[in-house]
């Protein structure tokens, strides 16, 4: 076999069945690469070593047993230190619950643990997931396992560097503004947003609003298909849940893909985007065409993305965040505290303007899915960042107001409820990853799937590890 840390968690998970590795070996191959190379990146910052090694010894028993073995039977993971985990430490990289220890898992985590997944323990996360930067007062920054000096990207910006550098071959990871997304592109990983109520969530204060989601992240689509297959499926308490069963994206991706109609846009339609992220797009937009696509530079109006995401943002911002404005004012980043105070701001006729925005989109969206079956975008609109920096203040040669600024090729895809899928595309000339954006229909996740699957084959980009893992 070749290193463990490498193979993919299809790979793993079919060793693990034909009993040609323990789940206690893979754990402890995991365990000593995090202990290797997690200094260097600080991916990992909550590590239950000794409960892993509990859990996999048990998962052992039942394989020697012969018992019918869930899906991701020994493959471990560390989890989003967003998700709450029972027993283990969740601290939304924040020191208000820097010591917070959950007493019942999340949807997410019940679902992966039920399906055989092996905790490690937490990874980084911007303070409340607020940016796509992964910086904390708890635990400080994620670095980018291609060049330490510059960002992971975020809120999933620890998951990202994680898998990157081979800690685990699976990550659970949410995106609200592109927080599965742009830390895939600057991680060389794979990150999907799927429709909305594709995977449902619990608990949720909001549980009708849909903008957030959580997804997979994998080193291939094929894993986060896998992953996709655990995480989605209706639940009760959600009252957004599609439908639809998980089982559906177990199955294999492989799909001919000449004949699709492919549009593809650089800047979506007038974004600044820095020269080397547009050329990667392109450069991609021709992979396909040798594929057989018909590709045409086209895009959909994404009048409103903007207003309606902002407001909606901020009033989800007002919920959760308002009370401890009150209360813990000091403690919080001010990103957190401006975001909030817009929010607090807004009116019910402003919220209501924002959801008619939306809808107007949603419905320009489905028309041009009418013309095309995909929209290939650019992740981020820059390659990955200085890590000193809170947010890029510029962006081929415009200046970024807010911290929410650079990231609008993913955001406003967040608005339209489309599953969105980052796929390692790309090196700038400095040796920095670059992503694409492969865009759907609503609800057509497993088409989204597919033909990034078939991409990822015809590149093998995702194939560079970073130096720092070798």
């Amino acid at each position: 076999m070749t290193d463990i840390c490498f193979l993919s968690a299809r790979e793993l998970r079919a060793a693990l069945g034909a009993r040609d590795v323990s789940a206690r070996e893979v754990v402890e191959a995991h365990l000593r690469r995090i202990e290797r190379v997690n200094p260097e990146v600080n991916a990992v910052v909550t590590l239950v070593a000794e409960q892993a090694l509990a859990d996999a010894a048990a998962a052992d028993e039942r394989a020697a047993r012969g018992a019918e073995l869930p899906p991701l039977h020994g493959i471990p993971v560390a989890h989003k230190d967003t998700h709450e985990t029972a027993g283990i430490r969740t601290t939304f990289g924040s020191p208000l619950h820097a010591d917070y220890v959950p007493r019942r898992d999340e949807l997410v985590i019940e679902r992966m643990r039920a399906a055989g997944v092996i905790t490690l323990g937490k990874t980084n996360v911007p303070e409340f997931a607020a940016g796509s930067h992964t910086f904390n007062p708890v635990f400080g920054a994620t670095r980018n396992p291609y060049d330490p000096a510059r960002s992971a990207g975020g809120s999933s910006g620890g998951a990202a560097a994680a898998l990157a550098c081979g800690m685990h071959p699976l990550a659970d990871g949410s995106d609200l503004g592109g927080s599965l997304r742009n830390p895939a592109s600057f991680c060389n990983v794979v990150g999907f947003r799927p429709s909305t109520g594709r995977v449902p969530s619990w608990p949720a204060p909001l549980g009708w609003t849909g903008l957030g989601t959580a997804g997979p992240m994998a080193r291939t689509v094929a894993d986060a298909a896998l992953l996709l297959s655990v995480l989605a499926g209706p639940d009760p308490r959600s009252p957004i849940a599609l439908d639809e069963p998980g089982e559906v994206f177990a199955r294999p991706l492989d799909r001919d893909v000449r004949g699709l109609r492919v549009a593809w846009s650089p800047d979506l339609g007038g974004l600044p985007v820095e020269p080397e992220v547009a050329q990667v797009v392109e450069a991609s937009a021709r992979v396909l065409a040798d594929l057989g696509c018909a590709v045409e530079r086209a895009c959909p109006d994404f009048s409103g993305a903007d207003e309606a995401f902002r407001i909606l943002r901020a009033w989800q911002f007002a919920v959760t965040f308002g009370p401890l404005l009150e209360t813990s004012r000091d403690r919080l980043k001010e990103s957190i505290v401006w975001n909030t105070e817009e929010g607090l701001r807004l009116s019910g006729t402003d919220v209501g303007r924002a959801e008619v925005l939306r809808t107007e989109l949603f419905h320009r969206v489905r028309e041009f899915f009418g013309r095309y079956d995909f929209l290939l975008l650019p992740v981020s609109q820059v390659p990955p960042f200085d890590a000193a920096l809170e947010y890029p203040s510029r962006v081929a040669g415009v200046e970024m107001e807010t911290y929410l600024d650079w990231m609008r090729s993913a955001y406003y895809v967040t608005v339209t409820g489309s599953p969105a899928l980052s796929v390692p595309a790309g090196f700038t000339p400095g040796g920095l990853p670059v992503g694409l954006q492969i865009v759907g229909p609503h609800r057509a996740d497993f088409a989204v799937l597919q033909l990034g699957h078939a991409f990822e084959q015809a590149t093998q980009v995702a194939q560079k590890h970073p130096e720092v893992a070798v």
